[in-house]
């Protein structure tokens, strides 16, 4: 989620579509999130790792 989200961004960079900049920062801070609680081992609606 963390790779689409930066694709997300530089594509609504490159076009200056500033939905796809909010939409890419949304899907980076949410990837990151999961991320970290995967890390942390905490099992997040009911999965313990998210690819």
């Amino acid at each position: 989620m963390v790779v689409l989200g930066i694709i997300v961004l530089v594509v609504g960079f490159v076009t200056g579509l500033s939905i796809l900049w909010t939409i890419g920062i949304v899907l980076v801070a949410i990837g990151a999130l999961l991320w970290f609680l995967g890390a942390m081992g905490h099992a997040v609606a009911g999965r313990r790792h998210h690819w």
